[in-house]
Order: C-alpha cells, then structure tokens, then sequence
C-alpha cells in the first residue's frame, strides 16, 4: 500500500477540511440514527400511555426528534459544501503537482507515451483519487467510530444484543468490503489502463483521419476503439453488478440483525429487562445502524480503480528528466552569443550518433544556419539548445555559461522559438498571444502582429482579437498560424532566437511573405535557422551543412555558398539512402 501512504502525504494540506467532512458525516450519521431510534420509542411510548390512560412528557422526546431532524439535515448539507470543497481543491492541486513533475520530463522522456495517455492520466487518473478521500477515508472513519458507539450503546441494554449487532456489522462492514475489493481490483486496474488506451486510439484516430483515410484504415481503427470501448463497458457493468449485489447483501445483514435482536429482546420484555417502548427504539436502532457500513462495499470495490491510477501517476512522477537541474542558482550569461563545441549526441537505444562532434560558434546578434536532409540531425542540435536533452559529448554555451548550469526554465528565458509546428491553444487569439507575456498591453499586440503581417488580417475578423482559433488553430490557415508564432515570438523579446523550418508546408507566396517578417524579427537577435530549404539563407552570415549527424560543411557565404547548400539539398535523400544500404 506504498501508493496510499504516498497519497496522503500528498493530502496533507487538506487535512484540516477533511477532518471537518468527516466530523459532519459522523454527526450526521448519529442524528439520523438518534431521530429513527427516538421516533420508534416515542410513537410507542405515545401508545402504550394512551391504552394505559396515563399522562406523559412529550415535549422533550418531540424537542429530541425535532433536533435531530435539524442537524441531520444541516449537517448533511454541511457534509456536501465542505466534502465539494476539500475535493476540489485537492483535484486542483493535484493537477498542479502532477504538472510540476511533468513539465521537465518534455520532451525527452515522454517520447513513448501517447498525448492521449497524458490526457488520461491528468484528467480521468486525478479525477479517480477523489474516491479515496469522498469514497474511502470518509466512509471508513465514519464506520469504525459510529460501530465503536453503536455497539457501546446496545451494551448498556445486554451483552448478547451488543454481540448480535456487532457481529452483523462487521459482516457487511469488513466482509462484503474485502469481497468487493478482491472482485474489483483487476477490472479497476484494466479499466485505469482501458481509458488511457482508449482515448490514445479516438485521439490519434481523430489527428491522423487524413492518413487512416489514405491508407483505408478507418475501419480498423473504428473496429479498435470498439473494441476498447466494449471491453471497458464490461468492466464497468461487472463492477456496477457486484455494486448491487453487495447493496442488497448490506440489507440482508440489517434485516437477519433486526430479526436477531428481536429474537433475543422479546424474552427480555416478557421478564422485564426490556421495556415495549425501548424494543421497538431498539429495532428501529438497529435498521438505521447500517448506513455507517453501507458505503464501505463501494469504497473497497473502487479502490483497485484508485490505486492504478495512482501507480499511473507515479510512473510519471518518479521519471528523472533527461537533463537533472543543477543544484544552485542559474549563472547569468555574459552576452548572448552561442557556442557549440565538439558535441556529440546518442538518443537512448539508438543504432548511431545523431550527431557526432559537431562545433558552431554564433556570436550575439550574428545569424546562422544549419541546414542538410531530413534526419540529418538538425533538430537533435535544437534539442540540445533548449535543454531537452544534454550532450553526449562536448559543450554548449550561451554567453560564456554552459548550459547543463541553468535551470530549464531559466535557460528558455532567453530564447524564443518559431517552429514548423505552430503550437496554438484551444483559445482566443488573444490568449494565444499573451502565453508569451502575459502583462503585454492591447498596444503591444498590435505592434507584434503588423511586424508580423497579421495585424490586417486579425483587424477584419468579427471578434478582431477576441477570435476563437479553434483546436490547434483549426481555423486559421497555416501561414496564419505562423504569422502569429511570429508575432509571440516578438512578444518574448527574447535575445536569442532559433527558427525551426519555419516556411515547411507554405506556398511560395506565404514563404515570402512570412520570411519578411522574420527578417524584422532576427533584428538584433542572436538567430539560428535550421531548414532543408533555401529559403531564408540570404539573410545569414553562416552556414553548417549536416549529414547523417555529421558536419559536411560549415563557413560563412565564400566558404558554403548557395549552391553547395542548394545540391546538398538535393542530393541528400540520395545520399542518406546509400548511406543505409
């Protein structure tokens, strides 16, 4: 049970709202039991004085009845408002925790998980330990204290009925729970898996329909997730059954108990020991009794659900980033000029270097670029710019400092970076914009966005600034898209700037267009350009031609001039194809 001790070290914050919703379901718990229990002897009590023909205080059973009523009902309400509270806040944080330890593990070690597993675990896997404190801790408290009194309680009438009741309930508070756990822990477990897998398959099923489409594999990917969804709507009605099943075996033990005690306090009323109105407080007693232990069955059934979400999370969680932060404070760069010195770099498991002993050096607000096939080994080298990944081998610096001696996020201060992919929020263009500087004013939107080319554009739309991009910018054109990266870029105003393929995908119009506006952009800016295209060379001072990972050639405009870029441009593929033959 590593997992739950570990959870509630995470809970320790909450713990004082805890202890509070557990207090009120406690005292909601007695005041019910108190209001069946009084009403059952004062309506006998009421009967017996009226065939006796003698008088009666009424006023203080009703005023205890009447009290009861009260607290059951606000402490039940009390019991939702702090319960909601405490769950919602503890979910929220856990978010943020569990976010926390996510953010430096991207990319490097996330490459083999699904965005819709991190989707799963996030949301689905941090929604399920709510059980644990609403479902679990709160029934489990409520049940082992109210079982103490109850049974305490009945001691004082006779042993025997103090016996009878606590045995029953322990029958439906430990038996049936440890039944349920034991039927539930293995379709919890697969459900927990089944939801990250599921949402895996609709959301790669969703982003690749172009490709499932050309390849005519949209059937096969419909009949997967019908699959997973069928399996996972097993599991869901196998645990719903055995739900009902322990519901109606938790009625059984309080109806088998109601007619114990009658059997055993009968006789005790014929010889006096019992009075009739105390029998029938007793009976009704003992029926209320067992909505302490009702919810335990659940509870255990949805704690196998719990613990592998739990154990999913801590997957992630216990995953030490590729690049581990230093130990003191980040050092401050004396200028921001970049060197690459001799680096050399192996992914994990991999067959050959993706680069070997490459050196570069960019002096601040100089411009270079590195340039060479696919898979030559050029986002590898941004990889490592930007911290995801540390060297093999050699060095890299910004102003004078290594970079294995910033902390990540210290590091990326410094840099701003417009990539291939145009990474746009289900949001406002608005919003989109601010990510890079959130207390950046309306005027300063604006100026980003004509330096950009997207200003004009932005202004004619219905909501202006206020318009909604849809899912990954699904409605704006790609060069749109760009043209805003652009435009946060600029934001950032970062010294250092590295475009990744920024022009991959566009028409020659939007090309053009788009490297006009990075030509303002670069202004000032220490800029390192990675393409496969010779768009954009016109506008550096330095080329580093890579293939395979390997430096082929690396000067400024008389040593690498345009053409050896451009044939190496083409000839590449033919190359990198020989090359693994």
């Amino acid at each position: 049970m590593t997992e739950l001790r570990r959870l509630w070290i995470l809970f320790r914050p909450y713990r004082g709202w805890m202890l509070l919703g557990t207090l009120a379901a406690i005292l909601t718990l007695i005041a019910n039991v108190t209001l069946m229990a009084a009403a059952g002897w004062f309506l006998t009590a009421m009967a017996a004085a009226g065939i006796a023909g003698v008088a009666m205080n009424y006023f203080t059973p009703a005023a205890l009845i009447r009290g009861s009523a009260m607290i059951r009902t606000a402490g039940r309400y009390g019991e939702r408002l702090v319960n909601h509270e405490a769950t919602f806040r503890l979910i929220a944080s856990l978010r943020v925790w569990f976010y926390r330890h996510l953010e430096p593990l991207a990319p490097a070690r996330l490459q083999q998980y699904h965005s819709g597993d991190l989707l799963s675990r996030i949301r689905a896997d941090i929604d399920a330990l709510d059980n644990l404190y609403v479902r679990v801790l709160v029934p489990v408290v409520v049940a082992n204290i109210s079982i103490l009194l109850f049974t305490v309680f009945l001691l004082f009438y006779h042993p025997l009925l103090a016996i009878s009741g606590l045995s029953f309930l322990i029958v439906a508070g430990v038996g049936l729970p440890i039944w349920s756990q034991l039927r539930g822990q293995a379709p919890g477990q697969r459900i927990a898996e089944d939801e990250g897998t599921l949402r895996t398959a609709v959301v790669d099923g969703v982003q690749g329909m172009a490709e499932l489409t050309l390849y005519g594999a949209t059937e096969r990917q419909a009949q997967r997730i019908d699959g997973l969804s069928r399996r996972l709507v097993a599991d869901q009605s196998r645990l719903s059954s055995d739900h009902g099943l322990t519901q109606a075996a938790v009625g059984l033990c309080a109806s088998l108990s109601l007619w114990v005690l009658l059997w055993l306090a009968i006789p005790m009323v014929h010889d006096g020991t019992i009075l009739p109105p105390q029998l029938a407080m007793l009976a009704l007693f003992t029926l209320a009794s067992f909505e302490a232990v009702a919810p335990l069955p659940q509870a255990f059934q949805l704690l196998g659900r719990t613990l592998a979400a739990a154990r999913r999370l801590f997957a992630i969680v216990d995953t030490q980033p590729a690049v581990p932060a230093p130990s003191g404070a980040s050092p401050m760069p004396r200028g921001f000029d970049v060197e690459i010195a001799n680096v050399s770099f192996s992914y994990p498991e991999a067959n050959k270097p993706a680069l070997s002993e490459i050196s570069l050096r960019v002096p601040e607000g100089g411009r270079a670029a590195v340039i060479g096939a696919t898979g030559s080994g050029k986002s590898t080298l941004f990889n490592l710019l930007l911290r995801f990944w540390a060297p093999s081998a050699g060095t890299i610096r910004v102003g004078g400092k290594d970079i294995l001696d910033f902390h990540g996020d210290d590091l990326r201060r410094h840099i701003a970076v417009v990539s291939q992919h145009t990474y746009l929020f289900d949001a406002t263009i608005r919003e989109n914009l601010l990510i890079a500087n959130p207390e950046a004013s309306q005027g300063s939107l604006e100026a980003a966005c004509r330096v950009a080319q997207i200003h004009d554009f932005i202004s004619e739309l219905p909501d202006g600034y206020d318009t909604w991009v849809g899912e990954t910018g699904v409605r704006l054109s790609g060069g749109q898209g760009r043209r805003i990266a652009v435009a946060r870029a600029l934001l950032k105003d970062a010294p250092i700037l590295l475009l990744d393929e920024p022009t991959e995908g566009l028409d020659a119009a939007t090309e053009r267009d788009l490297m006009q506006a990075l030509g303002k952009l670069m202004a000032g800016r220490t800029v390192l350009l990675i393409t496969h295209r010779p768009a954009g060379l016109d506008w550096v001072d330095q080329v580093l031609v890579l293939d395979q990972g390997r430096e082929l050639a690396r000067g400024d405009a008389s040593v690498v001039p345009k053409a050896t870029a451009a044939t190496l441009l083409a000839v590449g593929p033919k190359i990198a194809a020989k090359t693994s033959q």
